[in-house]
C-alpha cells in the first residue's frame, strides 16, 4: 500500500469507528438538605408538602424550624443557618430583608383569615366578635410582634371605628387579655385546654384533630384582616439550588393545593372569594347590649 494512503485509510477507519455524541443526561433534581424556617401557623401545610418534595425529588431531605415569625428572624439576625425563610407577615420579611438576610425577592405564597375560636362548649356563650368585649372574658392573644397578634388589633381597630360598638371596643377587648402566647399554636391549646374562653387565630390553625375541641366563630369580611404569606432564599443559604427548588413546589399548582387543603387561601385567589366558597360564610357582627 502506498505509504502515504496508509494513514489516511486509518484515520477513516477510526472515524467510522468513533461512538457517537452522547446526549448530555438530564439536569439532576436538588439534592441535600434543606432548611427551611417557617411560621407556626404552616407546620401541618409544610409537613406535607415536605413530603411530597422528597418523594419528587430522591436525594433530598427538607427539615423544619417552626416558630414565631420575629423569633425566627431573630435566629437568622444571630447567624442561623437556614436555606428559605417563610414568613406569616410582610413585616417580618422586610425586618429580615433590611437586615441582609434576604437574596432575592420574597414571593408571596398564601393568605389567610382570621377567627375567632372558643372551647368546644362555649362555657361563656360567646356569639359573635362583639361578644370579646364582655367584662370578665378570658381573652387570650400573642406577644405584641407577633404576626397573628398584630393582625388581631388591626381587626379591633375596624370594629372600633363603626359606631355601632365604640371607639373603645378595642380598649374593651385588651382589658380582657389574660394571657399573651409566643406564637399562634400555643394560643390554639390555650383554649383546646379551656384556659381561655377566646381567641384570636388563623383559620387554617383549626386542623381536623382541633376540630372536635374548638368552636368558630367567623369574623365578617368588613372587620377581617388577610395574612399575607411570603418566602424567600436566606442570604449565605448553604443550599440555594435546593431553598428555589422548594420556594417553586410551594407555588406550583401541587403546593398551593396543599395550602388550600389546610384551610390556606392559594396566593392566586381573591381572598373573600376563596373563603365563602370553602364554606367560611362569615355571619353578621351584632352589637352586645
Amino acid at each position: 500500500m502506498n505509504r502515504f494512503l496508509a494513514p489516511l485509510l486509518l484515520a477513516v477507519l477510526a472515524a467510522g469507528c468513533a461512538a457517537p455524541a452522547r446526549t448530555p443526561p438530564p439536569a439532576q433534581g436538588p439534592g441535600g438538605e434543606i432548611v427551611v424556617f417557617a411560621a407556626s401557623s404552616l407546620a401541618d401545610a409544610f409537613n406535607e408538602m415536605g413530603e411530597r418534595f422528597r418523594a419528587a425529588n430522591p436525594g433530598s431531605t427538607v427539615s423544619f424550624n417552626f416558630g414565631a415569625s420575629p423569633q425566627l428572624v431573630t435566629q437568622l439576625d444571630q447567624g442561623a443557618a437556614a436555606d428559605a425563610f417563610a414568613s406569616a407577615d410582610q413585616i417580618q420579611m422586610e425586618r429580615a430583608t433590611a437586615t441582609g438576610r434576604i437574596a432575592g425577592e420574597p414571593r408571596v405564597f398564601a393568605r389567610n383569615r382570621l377567627i375567632v375560636i372558643t372551647p368546644a362548649a362555649n362555657p361563656s356563650g360567646l356569639a359573635s366578635p362583639a361578644d370579646l368585649a364582655k367584662p370578665g372574658l378570658k381573652v387570650v392573644t400573642s406577644q405584641p410582634d407577633v404576626p397573628v397578634g398584630v393582625y388581631t388589633q388591626e381587626m379591633l381597630d375596624r370594629i372600633s371605628r363603626d359606631p355601632r360598638f365604640g371607639s373603645d371596643f378595642k380598649a374593651r377587648v385588651n382589658a380582657n387579655v389574660v394571657s399573651q402566647e409566643a406564637n399562634v399554636r400555643q394560643i390554639l391549646a390555650k383554649v383546646q385546654l379551656g384556659e381561655a374562653d377566646a381567641a384570636v387565630v388563623y383559620r387554617s390553625d383549626v386542623t381536623p384533630q382541633a376540630e372536635s375541641q374548638v368552636r368558630i366563630v367567623h369574623i365578617p369580611n368588613d372587620f377581617n384582616v388577610i395574612a399575607t404569606y411570603p418566602i424567600a432564599v436566606v442570604r449565605g443559604s448553604p443550599n440555594p439550588a435546593g431553598a428555589a427548588a422548594f420556594i417553586d413546589f410551594v407555588l406550583s399548582p401541587e403546593g398551593q393545593s396543599v395550602l388550600a387543603r389546610w384551610n390556606f387561601i392559594p396566593a392566586r385567589a381573591h381572598p373573600p372569594a376563596m373563603s365563602l366558597a370553602r364554606g367560611d360564610s362569615a355571619p353578621e357582627l351584632v352589637p352586645v347590649i
